[in-house]
């Protein structure tokens, strides 16, 4: 979600909307497929005559309970503005290092252009006519910024140029004047019948791009905006055969289960420390992909990117500048095997991705990939968003992530639709960093009547 101008059909989160050569057209094309999700059968236990309750409300309670007595434990240890991406030097510099690889990070669709190599052109050529462009004499209301240029080179060799423009963007219910990057220039197949990538990140400090679209349609000093209530929030996730992004919050009956969430490491990323990356076929005996050399390693553990815009798991192929002591790649490798899951540690609370979502079974594709040399941290794709609810919450100084497990008996919707729910709110006050661990905590039973718009994603290609 962090990618300033990605280049993938299917990348949905990234910061700015562009559009195709020789002009521009505001438009949405999110192409992402996914795998049925099972979900596990509930299990009763007897408690007395009177109260019968789910081993996993029983679970949730002990956690709860946990966690309590922890912040208990530790309140000396307390530190509510720490952000290891800024104030950590060694955390710093991972975190740059993830940052640079996402926006450089070839995220080819299968169905895609394929290139020879990284730093090689490409083997099929764009071609401009495959897309919609927007046309100028059509719109009263465009206002070029031709002076606001921009001039972009990848590491997979996607040239993009152009410059910003202005007008009225229309996303779901909502619409407001919006900038937004006009593509003059472009080399990359991933662009193939493609009309724009629609963005949802943070404004980075210093930069001169154009403001992200949900940060332009909700801010306070925009007269031309029907989005000023709207909170600044969203949340994404696809199932076997459709995708949905949700604006304001989410719709509780995506998930199946509480809404887990854990602060950001970073003010101007969804980044968040991945402190433990198992592999194999049961939990308990399954391999550790990060094996830390020390406590003060894993103190946060590795920068990790929330990227819907990203297609797989991208995990390291050295020892992260030292920290490990093996290569996660290799030993993914020589592990490899049908049926076994991921299991990501994230503020100290497991999340599993099954098999089914991180192995094309259509394609026969392994969905895990090795990061490039110098990155020090992990991307987390789709992988993780077929089997996953994610919100991303930017309505503070520091953006909060919320990760619940999916429904598969929610059924995406197929036109725009705008609703009022009683969501659960974020516990705000107890999202701080404890030093030298990650916490995540239950959303509060403190219902907040929120309207969120339900926008459906069309996935005309067949690709993740």
């Amino acid at each position: 979600s962090d990618n300033l101008l990605g280049r993938q059909r299917n990348e949905d989160a990234d910061q700015n909307s562009m559009g195709g050569s020789p002009k521009f057209l505001i438009g949405i094309l999110i192409a992402l497929a996914a795998v049925s999700l099972q979900a596990a059968p509930t299990t009763l236990v007897k408690l007395d005559s009177d109260e019968v309750k789910s081993a996993s409300q029983i679970k949730f309670e002990n956690e709860v309970t946990n966690l309590e007595n922890f912040e208990t434990n530790n309140e000396n240890l307390i530190a509510r503005d720490d952000l290891p991406c800024d104030s950590d030097e060694k955390m710093n510099l991972q975190c740059a290092s993830v940052r640079r690889i996402v926006r450089e990070w070839p995220r080819r669709a299968k169905t895609g252009g394929l290139t020879k190599g990284k730093s090689q052109l490409f083997t099929e050529a764009y071609r401009p006519q495959d897309s919609r462009h927007f046309d100028v004499s059509k719109s009263s209301t465009f206002v070029p910024k031709t002076e606001q240029k921009f001039d972009l080179h990848y590491a997979d060799g996607t040239h993009l140029r152009g410059f910003t423009g202005i007008d009225q963007a229309y996303m779901g219910d909502y619409h407001a004047t919006s900038p937004f990057a006009v593509i003059t220039d472009c080399n990359s197949p991933d662009f193939n019948g493609v009309d724009g990538i629609l963005g949802f990140g943070i404004p980075k400090t210093g930069s001169n791009y154009p403001t992200p679209i949900l940060f332009a349609f909700t801010d306070p000093t925009n007269g031309d905006t029907n989005a000023k209530s709207l909170l600044r929030k969203f949340s994404f996730f696809s199932t076997d055969d459709a995708a949905e992004v949700q604006l304001g919050g989410y719709d509780p009956d995506t998930v199946s289960g509480t809404m887990w969430y854990t602060p950001a490491l970073s003010k101007q990323d969804f980044i968040v420390g991945v402190t433990s990356l198992k592999f194999g076929n049961q939990f308990d005996k399954a391999v550790e992909l990060l094996q830390f050399k020390s406590a003060s390693e894993s103190k946060y553990g590795a920068p990790s990117i929330m990227d819907s815009g990203t297609s797989c798991l991208v995990i390291p192929a050295d020892t992260m500048g030292g920290q490990l002591s093996n290569i996660p790649w290799n030993d993914f490798s020589r592990n490899w095997g049908r049926g076994k899951s991921f299991w990501l540690k994230i503020g100290d609370k497991t999340w599993e991705i099954p098999f089914k979502q991180w192995y094309l079974q259509d394609t026969q594709q392994t969905c895990v990939q090795p990061a490039p040399s110098g990155m020090q941290g992990l991307l987390v794709g789709d992988v993780f968003f077929r089997e996953y609810v994610v919100e991303f919450d930017m309505t503070e100084d520091r953006p909060v992530i919320g990760i619940a497990p999916l429904s598969k008996k929610y059924k995406p919707v197929r036109v725009n639709t705008l609703s009022s729910f009683m969501i659960d709110q974020a516990p705000k006050t107890k999202l701080r960093l404890v030093k030298g661990f990650e916490k995540m905590y239950p959303a509060e039973h403190t219902e907040v009547l929120t309207q969120v718009d339900r926008i459906p994603i069309v996935n005309q290609y067949g690709t993740q």
